[in-house]
C-alpha cells in the first residue's frame, strides 16, 4: 500500500481466492473444490482486469503495487494451506490449551521472528533516513503512537476474527469479510482522496462479488449422517 493507492491494493487482494485455489491443487494434501467454485474465479480475474482499464488510457497498472499485492495473496494462500493442518492438530489436543486466540498469538510470535531479519536486510540502510523524514513531518511522539496503535489494532482485529470464525462458521465470516473489503475501498478512496473511475468501481464490484460467490460455492456439502442400525 505504500507504493500505490490503498483502494487498488484492496482490489488486487480480492484475487486471493485464485491463489488459494492454485495452492490447493499444487500443495499436498490436495484440496479440490466444486466445479462451480472454480467458475467463480473468472469474474474475480475479470473484475480486477476491468479495474485496471482507465477510460481513454487503456490498461494502466501500477506494476509495483500489483506485484506486492500479488505476493501478499500468495503468502496468505500458503499460510492458510500450510497452517490449516497445524492449527487443527493444536486445537484438537485439549492438553495444549490452544484455542483460536492462542493459535493466533503463537503465529504472530513466529511471524515476528521471521520478519525482523528480513526488515534488517531490506530496510536497515534507509531506516534512519525514513525515520528522520517521518519525525520531521509529524513529530516523534505522533509517529511512535501511530506505529503502536496500528500494531495494536491489527492484532486485536485478527484476534477477534479468529474467535469470530470459530464461533459463527466460515460462511458468515466470508460474508462479513467481503463487506469489510468494500468498506475499506470506499473509505480509503474518500480519506486518501483517491479518485475511482467508472471502470474501477464496476471492476472492483465484480471482483468482490466473485470473491463472495467463490467463498459460498467452495464449501463442500456435509456428508449425510449414516442411519443407525436397529
Amino acid at each position: 500500500m505504500g507504493v500505490g493507492a490503498v483502494s487498488f491494493a484492496q482490489i488486487v487482494k480480492a484475487c486471493e481466492p485464485v491463489f488459494a485455489a492454485a495452492i490447493g491443487l499444487l500443495v499436498p494434501p490436495i484440496d479440490v473444490k466444486p466445479i462451480l467454485a472454480y467458475v467463480m474465479l473468472i469474474p474475480i480475474v475479470g473484475g480486477v482486469g476491468l479495474a485496471c482499464i482507465k477510460e481513454g488510457k487503456g490498461v494502466d497498472i501500477n506494476v509495483t503495487a500489483f506485484m506486492w499485492a500479488s505476493i501478499a495473496n500468495l503468502a496468505a494462500a500458503l499460510k492458510g494451506k500450510l497452517g490449516g493442518s497445524v492449527t487443527k492438530a493444536l486445537k484438537g489436543d485439549k492438553a495444549k490449551n490452544m484455542d483460536s486466540a492462542n493459535v493466533y498469538a503463537v503465529m504472530n510470535i513466529i511471524s515476528f521472528l521471521f520478519t525482523v531479519p528480513m526488515v534488517v536486510i531490506a530496510e536497515m540502510s534507509t531506516l534512519q533516513e525514513e525515520w528522520d523524514k517521518a519525525v520531521a513531518a509529524n513529530g516523534a511522539q505522533a509517529v511512535i503512537m501511530n506505529i503502536a496503535l496500528s500494531g495494536f489494532f491489527f492484532y486485536i482485529y485478527n484476534e477477534f476474527a479468529f474467535a469470530f470464525t470459530a464461533n459463527v462458521g466460515a460462511v458468515t465470516s466470508s460474508v462479513l469479510n467481503t463487506a469489510k473489503r468494500v468498506i475499506i475501498i470506499v473509505v480509503s478512496s474518500i480519506v486518501f482522496v483517491e479518485p475511482m473511475e467508472r471502470n474501477t468501481v464496476i471492476g472492483s464490484a465484480v471482483a468482490i462479488a466473485g470473491t463472495f460467490a467463490y467463498s459460498m460455492t467452495s464449501k463442500k456439502p456435509a456428508a449425510a449422517a449414516k442411519p443407525k442400525k436397529a
